[in-house]
């Protein structure tokens, strides 16, 4: 519980419509994405950068631990605060303004309360668009906290590629204000410390707004589902389609037959772009973008799309076993049913695993094997971004309910452990850190990475935010 004393300071930044404190009020920020999360002393919404700035220096002065929440559709628990009931949840929700867009400039200056639905509604209107792809509709202040990737990433990289500029609050006893890159696209007048804050997971500071790259919207999409002639042969068909579609590729996602299959089962209204046959153990939807219109006597992305298709169908012993085409909406409705198929099926134990391309097919050999014969309970379900090495290696038990607490953190250390120790994986590709993982970076960081990575939060805070513990195991 707050002190009395606190109450007032947080009620004068904030306002009595910016302090939560009912325990109904509370639920939905103290509530994870997915599993989990705890118990706040206080919600606070702040409305503007000075009321984040008022609050942030209140909690450090006075020891009142604050975790940073963006729109909480994180998946490591970053942004819950835990069971203890002693920290501030320091929601950016109202932090709604400005939404400005220079389309000649292409670029938005965007409050980190604005949610990616809401900023690409506002860029549709000047035909552009922030097209990072996700399963979720987060803020963007907590996209630039977690360096957000998503599925096409292949093509536009992740959000780190599209800062140009911040302002962020740090977590120092002034609650100090700090605006970094005045938004240019080329600067080196100074060090780019944005950089420092994009992928922090809000330990440097919290951010309030961006300014970001924006594209032109896409006028031309065309996809299908490869099935491959074997998982060997899906990087081959990566790489025939970096060759002949070079810059029009946006999106190489693959998925295994058990994720497709309870997706199949699970999701109202999913159709199955088989017809009723035998799902493949192993398929792609890969997807080709052009901002271009069409026009008469240019190749339509469709166009190029069959004759990629063809010449690999005819190549002997080629990669590709056949070629499901359709509209991209389909196609996409397979791929996004994937996390809510799981989801049905009982309780998900998920790792956001990245890998180097080639070793994708070896990893999931290996894994699947060590499954078969350790944990054969367990079933990976995975599905993930091929082209840029993510795999989202989710494990579900094949009778479904609950598995046994000591059993599924077995089995999750012990996939962690191949793929870290035995690939060099990272054990959160895309999902970024938080307590969900904190035991992964105690035990896969090394100590002299931790120790530095702590003494650069350090020189922006007094007291970082008690949501992650970016230093060695205490």
């Amino acid at each position: 519980m707050l002190s009395a004393s606190d109450r007032a300071a947080l009620l004068a930044a904030v306002g009595e419509d910016g302090l939560v404190l009912d325990e109904g009020g509370r639920a939905a920020y103290e509530t994870a994405a997915r599993y989990g999360g705890g118990r706040a002393a206080a919600v606070v919404r702040p409305r503007t950068a000075e009321e984040v700035s008022a609050v942030v220096g209140h909690c450090v002065r006075n020891g009142l631990a604050f975790v940073p929440q963006s729109g909480n559709t994180g998946l490591a628990l970053g942004s819950t605060p835990d069971a203890s009931g002693t920290q501030v949840v320091l929601s950016l929700d109202r932090l709604r303004a400005p939404l400005a867009v220079d389309a000649a400039d292409r670029t938005v200056e965007v409050g980190a309360g604005v949610r990616l639905s809401a900023l690409n509604a506002a860029l549709a209107e000047h035909d552009l668009c922030l097209p990072i792809d996700l399963g979720a509709d987060p803020m963007i202040g907590g996209m630039v906290a977690t360096n957000t990737g998503g599925a096409r990433f292949l093509r536009y990289g992740d959000m780190r590629r599209h800062v140009l500029g911040l302002e962020v609050v740090l977590p120092d006893a002034e609650g100090t204000r700090l605006t970094l890159s005045a938004g240019l696209r080329k600067d080196n007048a100074q060090l780019a410390l944005r950089h420092l804050f994009v992928g922090g997971f809000g330990a440097p500071g919290v951010v309030t707004r961006a300014v970001l790259e924006v594209h032109p919207r896409p006028r031309q999409t065309a996809a299908a589902i490869l099935v491959p002639r074997d998982e060997a042969a899906v990087l081959d068909l990566l790489l025939a389609f970096e060759r002949e579609a070079g810059p029009f590729l946006t999106a190489f996602e693959g998925m295994s037959r058990a994720a497709v299959v309870r997706a199949l089962a699970h999701v109202p209204g999913l159709r199955d772009p088989f017809q009723g046959g035998e799902v493949p153990p192993y398929c792609v939807l890969v997807e080709l973008t052009s901002s271009l219109s069409p026009r008469e006597g240019r190749p339509g992305l469709a166009d190029l799309l069959e004759d990629v298709l063809a010449d690999l169908a005819e190549a002997p012993g080629g990669p590709l076993a056949d070629a499901l085409l359709g509209p991209p909406e389909r196609m996409w409705a397979l791929r996004h049913a994937l996390s809510e198929g799981l989801r049905a099926c009982g309780p998900v134990i998920g790792l956001d695993l990245s890998l180097r391309r080639a070793d994708i097919p070896r990893f999931r050999a290996e894994a699947a094997a060590m499954l078969a014969r350790d944990f054969p309970e367990f079933e990976a379900c995975d599905f993930g971004h091929v082209a840029d090495g993510g795999v989202h290696f989710n494990l579900v038990r094949r009778e479904g309910g609950a598995a046994e607490p000591a059993r599924a953190e077995q089995v999750r250390e012990a996939v962690l452990a191949l793929a870290v120790e035995g690939y060099g994986a990272s054990f959160s590709g895309e999902h970024g850190l938080g307590r969900a993982v904190q035991a992964s970076y105690d035990r896969f960081v090394s100590p002299l990475i931790q120790a530095y990575s702590a003494a650069v939060v350090g020189v922006f805070a007094d007291a970082s935010p008690a949501a992650l513990r970016l230093g060695p195991p205490q």
